[in-house]
């Protein structure tokens, strides 16, 4: 039975695995990802966008699969074959800031004074009362101090009518109490550090802010003679930009009309429009109301 016509339409269905580019793709195989630099044809963009960009897209994922399994393949059993992707070659830019660093607690700043190193310990234990490992820390762990036995030893020194299971509980509340001190007291600190930065760096610019209006000042200084402070000596650390506004004058031998009008207007804003004279009286209470 010939099936050659059969395998050919059915393989007609599926894109080869070779693509053509007429440039390279880059490829960053710890990213899974692909870079095509060729240019986009416009009129197939234009005239069939979806059919093209799907195209387009397979393009570059097939090239990604080849590249892929290009890399050395091993078998790992109930997995299947796997590969294990290079290091990442771009570089992304974080979403956020980095965090910042916590500010050490009083336990390290002591370690660290005295150079005690921290060895990290395993999370077993073996217990030799029971022969077994057990946790170091926790549920049924080697620190369990028994308050959840359903029996606990007197001991010899102990009243016999007290209540060891009420004396474990208020041990194990205290020891969680005096931890959650210690640890809100480490935040404290931290919260203390934190706030003396910020109000030296509040010091820093106040200190800054005299400087700069200790300049001001002494701009208005060296403004206020008649020569601007021109034939003023210099004073250490006085900035050498200074700059006045001159004052303007008018000539003494000018215009007699421009003179006349400015002393019509003078005489319009004494007298009203009824020709009044202003109300001196009147006037003085107003000044002495806006001061």
């Amino acid at each position: 039975m010939d099936v050659s016509a059969q395998l050919e339409a059915q393989k007609s269905k599926f894109k080869s695995i070779n693509v053509e580019k007429q440039v390279s793709l880059q490829f960053d195989l710890g990213l899974l990802a692909s870079f095509d630099t060729n240019a986009l044809e416009e009129n197939k963009l234009k005239t069939e966008t979806d059919n093209y960009l799907k195209s387009y897209t397979r393009d570059g994922t097939q090239l990604l699969i080849n590249e892929i399994f290009q890399l050395p393949l091993t078998s790992v059993q109930d997995v299947g074959v796997v590969v294990e992707l290079p290091k990442i070659v771009t570089a992304i830019p974080r979403e956020k800031p980095l965090p910042k660093p916590k500010p050490p607690t009083r336990w390290e700043r002591f370690a660290k004074l005295k150079g005690i190193k921290k060895n990290k310990k395993s999370k077993l234990i073996y217990d030799e009362e029971k022969g077994e490992w057990v946790p170091r820390w926790g549920y049924k762990g080697a620190n369990d101090d028994g308050s959840n036995e359903w029996l606990v030893p007197v001991p010899d020194n102990a009243d016999p009518f007290e209540d060891q299971f009420t004396k474990l509980r208020e041990a194990k509340k205290e020891r969680i109490s005096k931890n959650e001190a210690r640890r809100r007291r480490n935040m404290d600190e931290a919260e203390t550090g934190e706030t003396q930065k910020l109000e030296n760096k509040s010091k820093a610019g106040a200190k800054a802010l005299k400087k700069t209006e200790l300049h001001q000042q002494i701009s208005v200084a060296k403004t206020s003679t008649a020569s601007l402070g021109k034939f003023d000596k210099p004073i250490k650390g006085e900035p050498s930009n200074t700059k006045g506004v001159k004052r303007k004058f008018e000539p003494n031998i000018g215009d007699i009309q421009k003179e006349k009008e400015a002393r019509l207007n003078i005489l319009n804003k004494i007298i009203d429009k009824k020709g009044e004279v202003l109300n001196v009286r009147k006037a003085i209470a107003k000044n002495h109301q806006e001061n």
